[in-house]
C-alpha cells in the first residue's frame, strides 16, 4: 500500500483503485448540485458585505449628522443635493437604502449566528446528557423540550421579548430560548442510536470517564445530523429577528435591521414607493433562500443513506 503526505491524500490498493481523502469526497458531493454551489457563493458575498459594510457604504445610515431630511424617499438611481447618488432610493428619513441593507445584513448575520451558535451549546449539551443517562434525566429534559416545542417559536419570542424589552441582546436571548429544544432532540435521537453501538461498547470495557466517552466518542458521531439543524435554525433565526423587528418589538430604530428597513416603507407601497420595502426584503429573501439551499445539500451529503 502506497500512502502520499499532503492535503490531498490519496490511498492506493494493490488493484490499482484510488480512494479519495474524505475531504475531497465531501466538496465534490457538494458540488454535484450546481443551486447550492449558487446558494454558497452568494452566502459568502452577503458574509463578505457584511464583514465591510462600512467600507462598501456611502454613508452611515444610523449616523443623524449624515441624513438630510430632504433626500427623503428618493426614486432608485436618484442624486441628492449633497452628491451621493442613491442607486436603490432612499427612505422617508434620507437614508441610503443600500448602505441601510449593507448594515442591516451585518446585524441580521451576526443575531443569527450567535444566537444558533449558543443554542447549540445548550440544546447539544442537554441531548447528549438525556441520551447517555437515560432515566429520570432523559424524562425529565425530553419533557421540558416537548412543551418548548408545542408553543409557536413568534409566541414565545413575543412574549420574552415584552419582558425583557428591545435590543440586539434581549433578542438573542428570545432567539436562544426558542431554538435549544431543535438541538436538543436532534441530538437526543442520534446519540440514543450512537450509544448501543460496538465501538461505545467497547469504549466503556475500557473503563472510560463519562466525558471522554460523550465528548470523544459520542458527539463527534452526532455532528453530521448538527451542520444541518445549524443551517436551518440560522436561516430561522434572521427570519425570525426580521419579523419580530418588522412588528416593532424587536430591534430598537437606532439600530440596522432588515425588518425595520421593510417596516418603514410597508405605509409607502401603495403611493408607489415600492423600494423602501422591496430591497429590504429581496435581500432577506435572497440570504434566507440560500442559506436554506446549503442546508438542504449539506443534508443529503451528510446523509449515509443517500450516500453512493
Amino acid at each position: 500500500m502506497k500512502i502520499e503526505t499532503g492535503f490531498e491524500q490519496e490511498i492506493s490498493d494493490p488493484l490499482g483503485k484510488k480512494e479519495i481523502s474524505p475531504l475531497r469526497r465531501f466538496i465534490s458531493d457538494f458540488c454535484e448540485s450546481k443551486v447550492a454551489v449558487v446558494g454558497l457563493s452568494i452566502i459568502c458575498v452577503i458574509i463578505l458585505i457584511a464583514i465591510f459594510a462600512p467600507l462598501l457604504s456611502v454613508q452611515d445610515p444610523y449616523d443623524l449628522a449624515q441624513l438630510d431630511i430632504m433626500d427623503g424617499r428618493l426614486p432608485p438611481g436618484e442624486v441628492s443635493g449633497t452628491g451621493i447618488t442613491f442607486w436603490l432610493g432612499s427612505d422617508d428619513q434620507g437614508r441610503d437604502m443600500l448602505s441601510g441593507i449593507f448594515y442591516g445584513l451585518r446585524t441580521s448575520l451576526g443575531v443569527g449566528a450567535m444566537s444558533a451558535f449558543i443554542a447549540l451549546i445548550i440544546g447539544s449539551s442537554l441531548g447528549l446528557t438525556a441520551a447517555y443517562f437515560g432515566g429520570r434525566i432523559d424524562s425529565l429534559i425530553m419533557r421540558i423540550v416537548d412543551i418548548q416545542l408545542s408553543f409557536p417559536a413568534v409566541l414565545v419570542a413575543l412574549v420574552l421579548l415584552a419582558i425583557l424589552g428591545k435590543g440586539v441582546d434581549k433578542i438573542i436571548i428570545a432567539l436562544v430560548a426558542v431554538q435549544w429544544a431543535y438541538y436538543a432532540r436532534t441530538v437526543r435521537g442520534t446519540a440514543l442510536v450512537e450509544r448501543r453501538k460496538e465501538y461505545m461498547e467497547a469504549a466503556r470495557c475500557l473503563a472510560l470517564s463519562h466525558s471522554r466517552l460523550v465528548f470523544r466518542h459520542l458527539l463527534p458521531n452526532c455532528m453530521p445530523p448538527l451542520i444541518v439543524v445549524v443551517t436551518v435554525q440560522v436561516a430561522h433565526a434572521i427570519a425570525l429577528e426580521a419579523t419580530l423587528s418588522f412588528l416593532g418589538i424587536g430591534l430598537p430604530v437606532t439600530e440596522p435591521s432588515l425588518g425595520l428597513l421593510i417596516a418603514n416603507g410597508f405605509e409607502y407601497m401603495l403611493s408607489g414607493r415600492y423600494w423602501i420595502s422591496f430591497f429590504p426584503g429581496i435581500a432577506l429573501l435572497l440570504t434566507i433562500v440560500s442559506i436554506n439551499l446549503v442546508g438542504d445539500q449539506l443534508r443529503d451529503v451528510l446523509n449515509p443513506r443517500l450516500q453512493s
